[in-house]
């Protein structure tokens, strides 16, 4: 470690800068000579401390500064090493911790904006010294700023009735806190209640998923609304106001039991509208209940199908049937305002629509079918009371799996979905054990990474599952040989036996992937987070904070992240139910100074900054006739500041003269 203090205590009326640069193992000294920096920064104005070490970031390197800061009167650090996303708040702290102004603090990446993208040891060690010599520059005018605290609402919204919704909601409401979980079907559970097993472990999915829907109903601390959809957020972290669409069942539900009475006698004798809860495989009728263990039980009525509902014209049998009058044909859409101070997101994930996958004949043949439509027709509760049944009522005798539809595909969608392979296995297990039929499973890769996993994979093959390694070419009912008459032909490159095969089978089984819901782009709009190239939402960072969002006190949870399996789903739905939980329990959240603020004097009021901003921190003040910023609405990203054509808004930590000694240093070689 070098000590250099060349400047001793001359620093000609400038502020007293200690300068520190880090060696970061050999990621930064492996190809920038650290000590060649820290001998140029003893040299410049106002540095009375320049020294270099193998790792700043340690406690040994953090005590460092807060020692020196002390010793020798420090009123300025600068810390060269890697990026501010990771360590600028740790350096603020040891900043703090030496008596001084954490914002007095400048940070310099020479990690990644230099030893990282160069090869040339000569030009990366040039670079480096003028990137900090910029930071000494710049820290000079930096001004003594403080964190501001707001209060938070105790109250947690969670969005999203799946697994993922459940789980928050339960393990948020069993610390105490009051939560209103919306849900925009008519009963929570999501997937997961249509599921028939689980994999590995082949639980009974409405076995496990039952008693923590019939929890959340019963729960003191839970407020649940289904058949409801947020439309409008307003507020900020620990304040948000959000406004709640409730739609009309037209059933009372504190009146309903669910005695299902007015299904029975509804004047539509036949059930005639497609089940969009068993994949459109059975019909129901415009009074319906989703499933059996559906929560809440109450039935609800299909205003797009009802007769009463649409002409007035009906002669209302429904209500003749239901002896608690629970029956409201005058029920309308509501609207309902709720305060909140954090928000967990878990809205979940669509199946991937096969028809975008034409060569494999879904809604061509009858004999195809979605994974999903599989889990229903295996199910005890589904339309076929668990007996597998191609659509035209035959059992088959031969299945072919395909994985990976939709996913790891280059004309679809380019991820891995991760649970497909798993389900599939699944699948293959219960067709066999339902049908006893010959399953084939034709993958790309054999992905089972999870707990078990490689087990049930293992349980499969001595169960007499038939494996093909290759990607199907297309699903056709062309028969070439007498075997193949009356069947669909799967086409498929066997990549391990080396040639191309065609598997007649009686029912193909589509395993879809997992994609983003159809409204995702809205519903992160009304929630203002951001989501990737794929359009799931965006994490804040994938790996330290991957259940928080750019959005403070919004947090994601679940398959509407990413793909995932249950446990995944549930594990993330807890960390965010502790990251709501942390920040609740503190009381107040600390909001960061680099906001944006007014010069009154120089607004002309001219609102060119208030549709920029995309925080909606900016009103206009109609008394003073200038601009108002929100400084608990503003996350610093400076666009008002830049587009101000007075120059009347400041940002903190960015001002003007703060970026010219920034620009002036780099160019001062």
């Amino acid at each position: 470690m070098a000590d250099n203090t060349g400047n001793g205590q001359k620093t000609n009326g400038l502020p007293r800068i200690g300068f520190y640069i880090c060696h970061c193992g050999s990621n930064i000294a492996g190809i920038i000579d650290v000590v060649a920096v820290a001998k140029f920064a003893e040299t410049l104005p106002g540095v009375v401390v320049s020294r270099e070490y193998k790792y700043m970031c340690s406690d040994p390197g953090q005590e460092l500064i807060a020692q020196d800061i002390k010793e020798h009167k420090l009123e300025r650090i600068v810390v060269a090493s890697c990026s501010p996303n990771l360590h600028e708040e740790t350096f603020r702290k040891a900043a703090q911790k030496g008596g001084l102004n954490p914002f007095y603090f400048q940070m310099v990446n020479i990690r990644e904006h230099a030893s990282w993208v160069h090869e040339n040891k000569a030009a990366a060690t040039l670079k480096a010294k003028d990137l900090c010599r910029a930071a000494i520059y710049r820290v000079r005018l930096h001004k003594a700023l403080e964190k501001r605290r707001v209060p938070v609402n105790p109250d947690v919204l969670v969005v999203g009735g799946g697994i993922a919704g459940i789980h928050a909601a339960l393990t948020l409401a069993n610390a105490g806190k009051k939560v209103t979980l919306v849900e925009r079907e008519a009963t929570i559970g999501g997937h997961m209640a249509m599921f028939d097993k689980t994999f590995p472990t082949l639980d009974c999915a409405a076995c496990i998923l039952t008693p923590k829907m019939s929890a959340v109903k019963s729960h003191p601390n839970i407020t649940l609304w289904t058949y409801s959809e947020v439309e409008k957020v307003d507020g900020y972290v620990g304040s948000y106001e959000v406004t709640v669409k409730r739609k009309p069942r037209y059933i009372k539900e504190d009146l309903c039991v669910g005695c299902m009475e007015c299904i029975e006698a509804c004047v539509f004798k036949e059930a005639k509208v497609p089940d969009a809860f068993n994949q459109g495989l059975s019909k129901r009728r415009p009074i319906y209940i989703d499933f059996p263990q559906a929560t809440p039980k109450v039935v609800v009525i299909d205003p797009a199908t009802c007769i009463n509902v649409k002409t007035g014209k009906c002669k209302k049998t429904c209500v003749e049937a239901c002896d608690r009058d629970a029956i409201d044909f005058t029920q309308k859409e509501e609207k309902v305002q709720l305060k909140v101070g954090t928000i967990v997101l878990a809205t979940g994930f669509k199946p991937f629509d096969p028809k975008k996958s034409p060569h494999y004949g879904y809604g061509k043949y009858p004999g195809v079918f979605t994974a999903l439509e599989i889990e229903r027709l295996v199910n005890a509760s589904g339309p076929t009371s668990g007996e597998v049944l191609t659509r035209d009522g035959r059992h088959p005798k031969a299945v072919g799996i395909i994985h990976c539809v939709g996913s790891r595909d280059e004309k679809t969608n380019k991820w891995c979905s991760r649970v497909c392979c798993m389900y599939s296995l699944k699948l293959a297990h219960l067709i066999k054990e339902h049908s006893g039929a010959e399953v084939y499973n034709f993958y790309i890769d054999m992905r089972a990474p999870g707990k078990a996993y490689e087990e049930f994979y293992e349980k499969l093959l001595s169960e007499g599952v038939h494996f093909i390694r290759g990607r199907v070419a297309e699903v056709t009912d062309w028969a070439m040989t007498k075997e193949e008459e009356g069947k669909l032909v799967l086409r498929v490159e066997d990549t391990l036996a080396g040639f191309v095969r065609r598997v007649p089978v009686d029912m193909v089984v589509l395993a879809t992937g997992l994609v983003p819901q159809s409204d995702a782009g809205d519903v992160r709009r009304v929630f203002n987070i951001g989501c990737g190239k794929e359009g799931f939402f965006q994490e804040r960072h994938p790996k330290l904070a991957p259940v928080n969002t750019f959005t403070d006190g919004v947090f994601i949870a679940g398959a509407c992240q990413a793909p995932k399996d249950i446990p995944d789903t549930v594990a993330q739905a807890g960390a965010a139910a502790a990251e709501a939980l942390a920040l609740v329990d503190a009381g107040f959240v600390e909001l960061e100074p680099n906001t944006s603020y007014v010069l009154e004097e120089e607004c002309c009021g001219c609102k060119n900054c208030i549709p920029l901003c995309p925080y909606t921190a900016i009103s206009f003040d109609e008394t003073k006739k200038k601009a108002d910023i929100n400084e608990v609405l503003c996350k610093g990203c400076g666009v008002c500041a830049a587009a101000c054509p007075s120059g009347s808004i400041v940002q903190n930590l960015f001002e003007d003269a703060e970026i010219y000694s920034e620009i002036e240093g780099v160019l001062a070689r």
